[in-house]
């Protein structure tokens, strides 16, 4: 990924949500003006959420989210169903298509619900109007309905710009390092190089964090953990803050002198998600688990595991060693994320970066209206570790 590029959790998500068959695909390409959606008469044609990061103007960058049939049968078709249902999830704007030669139905009420529900802006499109011009539409969708061809093209700009007006108003204007630093400010960065880091690059909350000292004006020194203690006595100015893969966090904790602010990607994200004192509470769960109990471990993101992956490796291992314990463990990755969480006596979760505002908002929803206790990974690590204090003390909302 280039850092110039928007990343996929910054930008605005739209949903194409519809019957098989009613045309979403084509909706899709007609609206991009490119084939990015397969298009078939074959019902089912879509069998997982396809999902685009492109630029829509005049919205700008967005990623559009094509989802199979919400009234698709069988076994796997229940299956596909739930997918187009988990994509809500995500969804900033949905498009209901609904073909002008049929009739609304249950299943696009029962759609209508669940957005409206969720508080998700939506237009019902009406596909194929050329060929019905004048399909029976019930009154109380009369406002929220635009009439669309993919074929003729007719009203895919007007579409458009009602997409555009439905712009969320509150966009994320939280900093992710920025407003801790002045211009000048040194930011040691500690990324370990080992056998999960990817070939050729850094990860996205390390190119995200970059940017952001950037745009403070600040500097950015980014160095492996085995170079970190060097890297400080050979600086020649103290850096305001260092920051560091949770995984490192014992030993840069051990190498970085008390006077210099310390922190770590994950924390930070938590913290510009909106989550961060949510998730320290949480942690504390860790001194109220009984043999036993069970544990969910979600990932936002979907990578190929390591044979030392944090999240199903290292992570149970070090709280059952901090526990004293035999712990269960379920994982879940990418969009997977259990509607009951009844099970759990705590959840685990990533640094979200690959995540959009909704989502985890969603997410961390569930866990409050059920009382289970959520954290992420930087902040239980810390606190395993004993230091957790020292990594938010840097965050105004903790110096109260």
């Amino acid at each position: 990924m280039s850092l110039n590029n928007t990343p996929t959790s910054e930008r605005i998500h739209i949903g194409i949500f519809g019957r098989r068959n009613a045309g979403k695909s084509s909706l899709i390409n007609a609206i991009t003006g490119q084939n990015l959606a397969v298009v078939s008469d074959v019902a089912g044609t879509t069998t997982d959420p396809v999902i685009k990061s492109m630029e829509l103007l005049p919205l700008g960058p967005v990623v559009i989210i094509d989802t199979p049939g919400i009234d698709d049968v069988g076994e796997l078709g229940k299956m596909r169903v739930i997918k187009s249902y988990q994509a809500l999830n995500k969804t900033d704007i949905a498009i209901l298509a609904i073909d002008s030669t049929a009739e609304i139905n249950d299943d696009d009420r029962q759609l209508i619900k669940r957005l409206e529900e969720k508080n998700i802006p939506f237009i019902i499109a009406m596909t194929k109007s050329d060929e019905n011009e004048n399909p029976s539409v019930p009154k109380d969708f009369a406002n929220n309905l635009i009439h669309v061809s993919s074929k003729t093209g007719k009203n895919i700009y007007e579409l458009k710009e009602r997409i555009t007006k439905l712009r969320p108003c509150t966009e994320n204007t939280n900093r992710i390092v920025a407003d801790l630093l002045q211009p000048g400010d040194f930011v040691v960065l500690v990324v370990p190089i080992d056998s999960a880091a990817p070939k050729g690059r850094l990860i996205l909350p390390q190119q995200q964090t970059i940017r952001d000292i950037l745009d403070a004006g600040a500097v950015s020194i980014v160095t492996k953990d085995t170079e970190l203690e060097s890297t400080l006595n050979n600086l020649g100015k103290k850096p305001k803050l260092v920051i560091t893969d949770s995984q490192a966090f014992a030993k840069v904790s051990k190498i970085t002198p008390d006077d210099i602010m310390l922190t770590s990607f994950s924390i930070l994200f938590a913290r510009y998600k909106g989550n961060l004192k949510t998730v320290v509470q949480g942690a504390k769960t860790l001194e109220t688990l009984n043999e036993g109990d069970k544990i969910l471990i979600s990932e936002g993101c979907t990578h190929h595991r390591q044979c030392e992956d944090i999240g199903t490796v290292k992570l149970p291992k070090w709280i059952e060693e901090y526990t004293g314990k035999k712990i269960n463990f379920d994982f879940t990755s990418g969009t997977e994320f259990p509607e009951d969480l009844s099970a759990y006596k705590l959840i685990v979760h990533c640094g979200a970066c690959t995540l959009n505002e909704r989502e985890m908002k969603y997410r961390l929803k569930c866990a409050a209206d059920q009382n289970i206790p959520i954290t992420n990974y930087g902040i239980l690590i810390s606190y395993m570790q004993g230091i957790l204090m020292r990594c938010i003390a840097p965050f105004p909302e903790f110096s109260e």
